[in-house]
């Protein structure tokens, strides 16, 4: 007996468990989800105290991690589940992705699940995330996307389609998501920020002559959009001035004048924001000696400005569209450094 004792301290199964309440802070989950998971697929504790009631040990809280890292990735449930469970450790997706370009992901039958529908199996993995309000997955997971992709596939095809999704659920569910919303947009800014550096000081284009000058009409907060397009022509080596959210037209104009950029972009998001007037002005400000004088390319993006066309001003449907039209202003006048080719991006 006495030569028992020490092997049963080393077993891990026998050391103190936790509750299902403890375990589900520590993951970041609800004790909801802990018990579906449990009941759906078979990944509870192994040993039960006190009847009905769960307590997780060790051993069963590797595998909820696993578990919820794997979903995290993208994974559905029931495979995470049967990787947790055999002690997978890691699942190579990699190896995976031809068979999963044949078969359709899986739908999650959750309650709660976001109406992602059929989307890449990156925005499952980064939508499971926010839900759950895992700030580390969810920054790991965009760094990785960029990383991976590029920044025009990663914004088009993963985070605007979560973002819509989160949204979606939102205003059918009254304020339950917002703060989903708000931690996935807080994030996406700081990749899209990191995503690239600015020109240094020092070189031609840090004067801000022959820049592109971003900037949202006045009233318009959402500049997450704007952030992507400054992020996608800094990749590119193209010079930018970003003034971000709800810029004054006064101010706007002051600007324009000061910098005499290649172009200047408007975002708008919704009609009601869209500055007509304001565009128009903007198109129309020149600066230089008589006899010289030269105007800025307007780029009108965002659905704010769908209907009547504004004279003198570009409409692109997109970021990529956007990026290939400013490209393409700085190849035919031979100005500003390009670190990559549209075709790459």
């Amino acid at each position: 007996m006495g030569e028992d004792q020490p092997a049963r301290r080393r077993d891990p199964d026998v050391q103190p468990a936790v509750t299902t309440g403890a375990l589900a802070r520590r993951l970041g989950v609800s004790p909801t989800t802990l018990r579906s998971w449990d009941r759906r697929y078979g990944v509870g504790p192994a040993v039960r105290s006190g009847g009905r009631h769960r307590r997780w040990a060790p051993r069963d809280v590797a595998m909820l991690e696993e578990m919820c890292r794997l979903t995290s990735a993208g994974v559905p449930p029931a495979e995470a589940a049967t990787a947790a469970k055999a002690g997978a450790g890691r699942l190579h997706l990699g190896a995976d992705r031809s068979a999963q370009s044949r078969t359709p992901p899986a739908r999650s039958r959750a309650a709660g699940a976001l109406p992602l529908g059929d989307v890449r199996q990156e925005c499952r993995g980064l939508a499971r995330a926010a839900v759950r309000l895992d700030a580390p997955a969810v920054a790991d997971q965009l760094t990785s996307l960029v990383d991976r992709h590029g920044l025009v596939v990663a914004w088009n095809e993963v985070m605007v389609p979560t973002l819509h999704a989160i949204g979606r659920k939102w205003e059918s569910s009254g304020d339950r998501y917002v703060e989903v919303e708000h931690l996935l947009s807080w994030h996406i800014s700081g990749v899209l920020h990191r995503a690239t550096e600015p020109v240094g000081p020092g070189t031609p284009a840090s004067a801000g002559k022959g820049a592109v000058v971003l900037a949202c009409v006045p009233g318009e907060q959402h500049s997450l959009p704007l952030e992507a397009l400054n992020a996608g022509l800094l990749e590119l080596g193209l010079p930018t001035r970003m003034f971000g959210a709800a810029v004054p037209a006064e101010a706007l104009t002051a600007a324009v004048r000061r910098l005499g950029p290649m172009a200047v972009v408007l975002w708008a998001q919704t009609r009601s924001s869209a500055d007509r007037p304001l565009a128009r002005l903007i198109a129309a400000t020149s600066w230089g000696v008589k006899g010289a004088r030269n105007r800025p390319a307007v780029l009108l993006i965002g659905p704010g400005w769908a209907g009547h066309p504004v004279q003198s001003t570009l409409r692109p449907l997109g970021l990529r569209d956007a990026l290939d039209a400013l490209a393409g202003m700085y190849d035919e006048f031979g100005v500003g450094p390009r670190s990559r080719p549209p075709a790459a991006l």
